[in-house]
């Protein structure tokens, strides 16, 4: 399936999202914030066990915003398209399965903050990541000033974005941006499928009931965070699924989860 410059494919339980843009570096520009959002709106099933996102090529996952687009707008016309980033977008931190970034090159400005939306980030060997937005007189605005902190650390997140430093998948990796780093002959997006193998061939409402009980880590004290886990097992506990791996356990054999 495709829609506008989204190719849309599912392949062993993951629905994988490639931005078809490589001649603009897989930059976003409207037609593709605007698949994006189509991809939660109309596209996203209930047989789907994750959801990947990657870009076509090998050059860029994807160099933020389409800046030849963004030269011709005016100033509420940028306005909105911030917007639109939140509206078509956000949903890779809030979908009920998990998100994945493949990154297969440059992650730069708004395509690093489209990494940083997903639960999970594998990147190629040769990918750079960067925020280089208050070198050109702006900040990030689609994410970056709140999820960075959370995911490498305030002190961290500071440098990134005010120096504006580029790393490389090494050194995302040894501070936590990224969470794998293919070999350099694995493709990223065969290396990140056969990675979530476990949540691919996993149960899929356990998988569900913990990323929602890790997402409210996020937000919640500790103490109500423990009653949100609670009831996050209490789903799992009256599931078939759970049945069905004890049954397997006693059999010596692979569980078959059905998500009920």
């Amino acid at each position: 399936m495709a829609a506008g410059p989204l190719e849309i494919r599912r392949q062993d339980g993951a629905l994988i999202l490639t931005i078809q843009r490589e001649e603009r570096r897989n930059a976003l520009d409207l037609a593709t914030l605007q698949a994006f959002g189509d991809v939660f709106r109309h596209h996203l099933a209930s047989e789907d066990r994750a959801v990947v996102v990657t870009g076509s090529g090998t050059s860029a996952f994807c160099a933020g915003a389409d800046l030849k687009e963004r030269r011709a707008m005016s100033l509420d016309q940028v306005r909105a398209q911030l917007l639109r980033y939140r509206s078509d977008l956000i949903w890779l931190s809030t979908c009920p399965v998990p998100t994945v970034a493949a990154i297969n090159g440059a992650a730069l400005g708004g395509g690093l903050e489209l990494a940083l939306l997903c639960d999970l980030r594998v990147a190629s060997p040769t990918a750079t990541f960067a925020l280089p937005e208050t070198s050109l007189g702006i900040i990030p605005a689609a994410g970056g000033t709140q999820y960075l902190p959370r995911i490498v650390g305030g002190a961290k997140a500071r440098e990134l974005i005010l120096l504006g430093t580029r790393v490389d998948a090494a050194e995302a990796l040894r501070i936590g941006l990224v969470h794998r780093v293919s070999a350099p002959d694995q493709p990223v997006l065969s290396d990140a499928l056969r990675w979530l193998e476990p949540v691919l061939q996993g149960a899929p409402l356990a998988q569900r009931a913990a990323l929602r009980a890790l997402r409210a880590a996020d937000r919640l004290d500790i103490d109500a965070g423990l009653e949100f886990e609670r009831g996050c097992y209490e789903l799992c506990l009256t599931s078939e699924d759970r049945v069905e791996a004890l049954a397997a356990f006693a059999d010596k054999r692979r569980p078959v989860f059905k998500g009920r």
